[in-house]
């Protein structure tokens, strides 16, 4: 019954807008300032509605058919959902390369929810989300330029590479050299972006609309309605190059002692406009490339500390995150200055890039944010619940919210041993993470549903920099956790300093912060230890 609706609703879809959008599209076509641009629109929504409507109905089908008669969780039925999920997932994939825009986008997004898909969607998504993006005409990048600058790119630099450094789902970056000589790096809009964004938005929600009114414990609208408020800012690259700044301003101000660690590249302001973006080439390896990296003089666990570092301070305390920190943004590099560390390793800069997606958080989020990060640090089970409860997730849901933002199960959460919260990445781990996902996928999709939009970008940023963390050290490291600790418990006491009203609250935050030190010093011992034994048994 379901999937004859399904299949009866993607030929009733291709009719529909075969037919009301050819009388439409001609009668627009006519009568537009921009003929070609609206062609593009009227000719490529309704072949994309028919297109996920047929893909939609093609995953659930082979869902349904494949699985028919396979008891719950025997051998074989488990066999067959590995083979169905593979499937679907490449359909999935050829679904967001077809399209375009920003179901690329949502594809991206899909490969960095370890917590809620099954594996083969993330790990087919993460393989080609990020290399395999379209690359705009050099026809189209010179029709932009003279839209933007009134003039040719020849005619604007002394040199342009024609051929993209780099592509993404946005846009694409080209090297250039200005006219006094500098080399830079220029970020060039893909045209289509614009011209099918309103419609891709509509496309996709009817398509999860759908699919949540048959299948209701399948709820991902919070996703269309993020990427709505999002894009718009993605898509200003004078957004984007004032966020740059105002990134950099933070660690100045509120930062010092990352000041010097952090950096930006430079905005050639004269030859920057919404869908152009001109700013110093910067030379780094990728901060997934550990081979790079470590040719280059660096050692990866102390690029994976300035990363803690840089976003930890970023969350807790500027409330300003760079919330896209997947590794194609960062950057490694020596230190300009040539610092070395006192071993004689030379110390790293993080450059950010892609400064599109940025979220501010207020000062209540913020410091409930930071203060559940303390207590998931410290496994206070107590405080967990109540800051989880305050962030959104409510007093059934507490649990999950804290095992999705560690990745742990709630008895490794709350486990007062100094790694609890470490994932090493081996076998068991996996394949706990996946059974956790599988068996409680109505609730995480319920907890995604209620928990506000800022918090699940959070989660996001959280992912990505776990990606990191994983590639630069193999799993995730004590240390990490034990910045998050550091940094997040910092704030919350800053706050409290700033809403001080007595001498005997005064008093007992100076109290707090001794025993805080005490903690920390604690743990520190314990990963020295750790490191010492790890040492002698290599």
């Amino acid at each position: 019954m379901v999937l004859g609706f399904l299949l009866r609703t993607t030929a009733k879809a291709g009719a529909l807008a075969t037919t009301v959008g050819g009388g439409i599209a001609a009668a627009k076509i006519a009568t537009s300032d921009d003929p070609e641009t609206t062609f593009k629109i009227y000719t490529a929504v309704p072949l994309r509605l028919v297109r996920d409507s047929f893909t939609v109905a093609t995953i659930a089908f082979d869902y349904e058919y494949s699985l028919l008669g396979l008891p719950e969780k025997s051998a074989e039925r488990e066999k067959i959902k590995h083979e169905v999920h593979t499937r679907s997932a490449r359909r999935l994939e050829e679904l967001c390369f077809r399209n375009g825009g920003i179901y690329i986008k949502i594809g991206q997004h899909i490969s960095q929810l370890d917590y809620v898909v099954p594996p083969e969607y993330v790990q087919t998504m993460r393989k080609s989300m990020l290399n395999r993006c379209p690359v705009s005409s050099y026809d189209e990048v010179c029709k932009l330029f003279k839209k933007e600058l009134g003039a040719m790119p020849e005619d604007i630099f002394e040199e342009f590479n024609p051929v993209p450094l780099a592509s993404a789902s946005l846009a694409q970056v080209h090297d250039a050299r200005t006219r006094d000589g500098q080399r830079v790096a220029v970020k060039v809009q893909h045209s289509h972006m614009t011209d099918t964004a309103s419609a891709d938005y509509a496309t996709v929600e009817l398509i999860l609309n759908t699919v949540h009114w048959l299948f209701p414990s399948f709820d991902y609208r919070w996703l269309v309605d993020e990427m709505r408020e999002s894009l718009p800012k993605e898509l200003d690259f004078v957004v984007e190059a004032k966020n740059s700044e105002k990134c950099l301003d933070n660690f100045r101000r509120l930062s010092p002692h990352l000041r010097d660690y952090v950096y930006a590249p430079k905005v050639y302001w004269n030859l920057t406009t919404s869908k152009l973006l001109t700013m110093e080439f910067i030379d780094g390896a990728q901060v997934s490339d550990v081979k790079e990296i470590k040719r280059r003089g660096i050692e990866p666990s102390d690029v994976a500390k300035l990363v803690s570092k840089t976003f930890a301070e970023m969350i807790y305390r500027h409330g300003f995150v760079h919330c896209d920190p997947h590794a194609a943004n960062l950057l490694i590099r020596p230190m300009p200055s040539n610092k070395r560390s006192i071993l004689g390793r030379k110390k790293p800069q993080l450059v950010l890039l892609d400064h599109g997606l940025y979220k501010e958080l207020d000062v209540a989020t913020r410091t409930n944010y930071a203060a559940l990060w303390k207590a998931l640090v410290f496994s206070d089970a107590r405080a967990i619940k109540e800051y989880s409860v305050k962030l959104g997730a409510g007093d059934d849901l507490y649990a999950l919210f804290a095992g999705i933002l560690t990745m742990r199960p709630w008895n490794k959460v709350i486990d007062p041993a100094t790694d609890h919260l470490v994932v090493k990445g081996t076998d068991s781990d996996v394949s706990e993470l996946q059974m956790y996902a599988s068996e409680y996928f109505p609730q995480i999709t319920d907890l995604l549903g209620r928990l506000p939009r800022v918090i699940l970008l959070m989660l996001k940023t959280n992912d990505c920099l776990r990606s990191v963390n994983r590639s630069l050290l193999q799993g995730s490291s004590l240390e990490t956790f034990l910045i998050i600790g550091r940094v997040s418990s910092e704030a919350v006491l800053e706050t409290k300093k700033m809403q001080r009203r007595s001498f005997l609250l005064g008093l007992s935050i100076w109290l707090e912060e001794i025993l805080l030190e005490a903690r920390l010093m604690g743990m520190q011992i314990a990963v020295w230890l750790l490191q010492f034994r790890k040492a002698l048994s290599g």
